[in-house]
């Protein structure tokens, strides 16, 4: 087993590790078909073998050749680590500024099996989510971090380390893009080509910046944004059901205690509902099957017996993917749709393109009762449509559909509010730790609710000091001490200095690092989710997301992150985030009141001059609290009359 100090001590390779292959037991992302040419195979080689000396290349060749035949991509097996990959306490990696063992602890827990979807392809969430392309660039990363200096900047290019260079102190230690390609190739076509040749990557939103969490940003989302919209659509008593194709997969979300009760009858999850609905009993079953099966045996329920056993309904596959695994065939069971996904593309993609046209068939005949089904953002309508599914709404713009969008139509206003998924992780990885975290969280919003805010904020703020102490409860951390809430900028910026003070006081033993979810107010750009509602036609154009990498990274964040691709998928959104640690510095308390008004402002700013009445209000606010933030106010255009009549011809 190697030690941190082995793992940050640059490529292993004399002796070479032992190839061991594929791990058994644990799962592994499905066999990528990218197409290559003879010419390109050959390319997609020598750009892995340019990792190592030509001493080690020979041996190295046929193997990395036989991983490019085999599953699609070189991902370099044997050079996986032989190490328990988690988020070890902040102290114990070798480093020269903390900042770097930071983002160390952080890369480790986006890899950490208990998170990460495929850990050994380096996949952490979404089917395609990489932290890396391959191992050596991990083995790179790690030793660069563990010898950087606060005179240094770490450049990486969509996984690979370019290296170190000088620096000053006041900039981001870690600067990362990902997928950064050229508007007219970027195709998932040209996606998959180049990133078997292993000069890009998809780096998702968190997985690819080191921010991912675990499944508890996902929870929280769910509860607290979306559960005051819908509840009074729903029968009292909580029901959820989740669908999973890979058994693996499900075992690990009941095992980690997302989900009550598994099953694989589609009996008994008819039962199951049926009874919970009659005692009004919470209930999260998890359905190992495919839910088209499970949508369209609602509706013979329904068809038979009069009975509509379920309210509300979404759905959160991967379609962003949805020709490589984000999306499984019902007409296929789970090893037959890799083997055809693998030696078919063409084949197996006409039986996603069926299988979405039955699963929108089932929700419409649904949708015609008492049962209220929106899009959760995965770009599950969109490629409905695209297969031809009857999706389309009248009179709609590119970006509407039938059924609704959780931001365009449930979410609402709250990223023109300002509010979007704020989160801090622990580096110590001590829960006592957190445990202050979350205690300081919850008496600023009671403070700032003491002061007084507005209706609609304190709203918030209640939803999230409820989300604290229940989430405290039922023990939702998978992986690092992390915690997440939905804040705007006043929340955000109070948070952040009440952690830097403990730190400085001793409260809390080790730095806390602060990030958000790339889908928030300023940070994606995604004409089909975080930016659907923004009705100017600037909802296909990116120059937020842009901005708010540049202006994160001039303000004092540790580390910035600009991908393309996330969410909706390779070539539909542009979106960043940031890393920033606390340490207890009153540099660093400066840097965070700077950096996380921007972070905010910036795109409560875009909605603004969008059109958005909230918006609007928001940053004339801001402006009055902060002389230094002058925005460009937009006026009101509402005379029809004059606009029909100056474009008559």
């Amino acid at each position: 087993m190697s030690s941190l100090q082995v793992l940050c001590s640059g490529l292993p390779l004399r002796p070479l590790p032992q190839n061991q292959g594929r791990w058994a037991g644990v799962p592994h992302a499905p066999v990528r078909t990218p197409g290559l040419s003879p010419m390109e195979e050959q390319l997609a080689l020598r750009n892995a073998l340019r990792y190592f000396p030509p001493d080690v290349q020979e041996l190295l060749a046929p193997e990395f050749a036989q991983e490019l035949r085999l599953y699609g991509h070189i991902y370099m097996y044997r050079f996986c680590p032989n190490i328990e990959m988690r988020a070890y306490p902040i102290e114990q990696y070798p480093c020269q500024t903390k900042a770097a063992a930071a983002i160390m602890h952080m890369i480790m827990n986006n890899l950490d099996p208990a998170v990460a979807q495929f850990p050994q392809e380096l996949v952490t969430y979404g089917g395609n989510g990489q932290v890396f392309s391959n191992w050596a660039q991990f083995w790179l990363t790690m030793y660069y971090l563990s010898k950087m200096t606060e005179e240094q900047t770490l450049v990486m290019y969509s996984g690979h380390p370019l290296g170190l260079f000088p620096s000053t102190p006041g900039v981001p230690r870690l600067v990362i893009t990902n997928g950064m390609v050229i508007p007219n190739y970027s195709s998932r076509t040209e996606y998959e080509k180049l990133f078997a040749l292993g000069v890009t990557m998809y780096g998702q939103m968190t997985a690819g910046s080191y921010c991912y969490i675990g499944p508890q940003g996902i929870v929280h989302g769910t509860v607290v944004r979306y559960w005051p919209h819908l509840y009074k659509r729903v029968n009292p008593g909580r029901r959820m059901w989740q669908e999973i194709v890979d058994k693996a997969a499900l075992v690990k979300r009941h095992q980690q205690g997302w989900l009550m009760e598994v099953t694989d009858s589609l009996d008994h999850c008819i039962e199951r509902l049926r009874e919970a609905r009659k005692k009004k009993e919470v209930l999260s079953l998890g359905y190992h099957g495919n839910v088209v099966d499970l949508w369209e045996h609602l509706v013979h329920e329904l068809d038979t017996t009069g009975e509509l056993l379920v309210d509300l309904g979404s759905d959160q596959t991967s379609c962003h993917n949805p020709f490589n695994g984000g999306y499984y065939p019902v007409q296929l069971s789970f090893i037959e749709a890799q083997h055809l996904m693998a030696s078919n593309p063409p084949a197996f993609k006409d039986l996603v393109q069926e299988s979405l046209r039955r699963h929108i068939s089932a929700i419409n005949r649904l949708a015609k009762e008492n049962f209220f089904f929106w899009d959760y953002g995965n770009a599950f309508l969109l490629e409905a449509h695209r297969a031809g599914a009857d999706v389309a709404k009248k009179g709609a713009n590119k970006t509407e559909f039938r059924y609704p969008s959780y931001v365009q139509h449930i979410m609402g206003d709250i990223f023109s509010q300002g509010f979007g998924p704020f989160r801090w992780v622990c580096t110590s990885r001590d829960p006592q730790d957190l445990a202050v975290t979350d205690q300081l969280a919850t008496s600023v919003l009671e403070k700032a609710i003491a002061d007084g805010v507005k209706p609609s904020v304190k709203l918030q703020y209640m939803d999230n000091i409820r989300w604290i102490r229940e989430a405290a409860k039922h023990q939702l951390v998978v992986g690092s001490q992390a915690r997440i809430l939905y804040s705007d900028q006043k929340g955000r910026v109070a948070i952040a200095v009440a952690i830097n003070q403990a730190i400085a006081r001793g409260n809390i033993k080790a730095p806390v690092v602060l990030s958000r979810d790339h889908h928030d107010v300023s940070g994606t750009d995604s004409p089909f989710r975080e930016t659907s509602n923004v009705y100017d036609g600037s909802a296909f154009c990116a120059d937020m997301a842009v901005q708010n990498f540049v202006g994160d990274a001039c303000r004092g964040a540790t580390w910035v992150a600009l991908h393309n691709g996330g969410g909706v998928g390779w070539g539909e959104v542009i979106n960043g985030g940031f890393g920033l640690m606390l340490d207890g510095s009153p540099e660093v308390e400066h840097k965070a009141r700077m950096m996380l008004s921007w972070d905010v402002s910036n795109g409560v700013a875009r909605r603004c001059w969008s059109g958005n009445p909230k918006a609007y209000e928001i940053i004339c606010q801001t402006m009055q609290e902060n002389s230094g933030l002058v925005v460009t106010l937009p006026h009101d255009v509402t005379d029809e009359c004059m606009l029909q009549q100056a474009l008559q011809p």
